[in-house]
């Protein structure tokens, strides 16, 4: 699988263009802002776009939605709890001096549970609540890789003082990941580098609680 990470914005938060090794399709995961420069990569790669893939709707992860699915006409999976948000984006911005952000009416909703077919790869949407109410990740088994958003981090885990944040369900939600996949799932979060699954259990300390239960 080739995996082109974009760490873009103000708040330096990482957009992943996904597709199978020399495919011609692609998935974009969280298009935070910098439109022109994701898109200008979409063409370099000569790809055709078959979604955009949306962890949560926190504005600097969907600053680039609606450019990017106007000038690709692909369509947008958002977590079904925070549509809202995406259709209305300034009115969850917390802080001046970021926007405007287009907001974007999504083709498609995801809550977990589901399997996604696209570009060439079998993708499972996870819920993982906690950083914000409606949070998934996406994962594709096969690869061994996880699409993160703000769940989990290297050597840290998302903030939950924000509107819909709670500490106990994210650390449940990192949890059934911690369950579900082993050590050597490559975890692509939303801010900050690569990370895996067992680096994290071993030395993460805000999973100490984890180890404890």
């Amino acid at each position: 699988m080739d995996v082109r990470m974009f760490t873009v914005g103000q708040i330096q938060e990482n957009c992943f263009l996904i597709r199978p090794d020399g495919g011609d399709r692609a998935v974009i995961v969280d298009p935070g802002e910098e439109a022109p420069k994701l898109l200008g990569a979409i063409e370099a790669l000569g790809v055709t776009l078959d979604a955009i893939l949306l962890t949560h709707t926190h504005f600097d992860h969907v600053g680039a939605v609606a450019p990017v699915a106007k000038a690709t006409g692909a369509p947008v999976y958002c977590p079904a709890l925070e549509v809202e948000v995406l259709r209305n984006i300034m009115d969850y911005v917390p802080w001046a001096g970021f926007g405007p952000y287009e907001s974007w009416d999504p083709e498609h909703t995801v809550a977990g549970g589901e399997r996604l077919q696209l570009a060439g790869l079998d993708i499972e949407v996870l819920f993982t609540p906690g950083h914000s109410p409606g949070h998934v990740t996406y994962a594709i088994e096969a690869e061994k890789a996880l699409f993160s958003g703000d769940v989990l981090f290297q050597s840290s885990v998302g903030r939950t003082d924000l509107p819909g944040g709670d500490h106990a369900t994210l650390i449940a939600s990192i949890g059934t990941l911690l369950d579900r996949f082993d050590d050597e799932f490559v975890v692509h979060p939303g801010h900050m580098g690569l990370t895996t699954l067992g680096r994290e259990r071993a030395t993460n300390p805000f999973l100490a609680e984890l180890a404890q239960s």
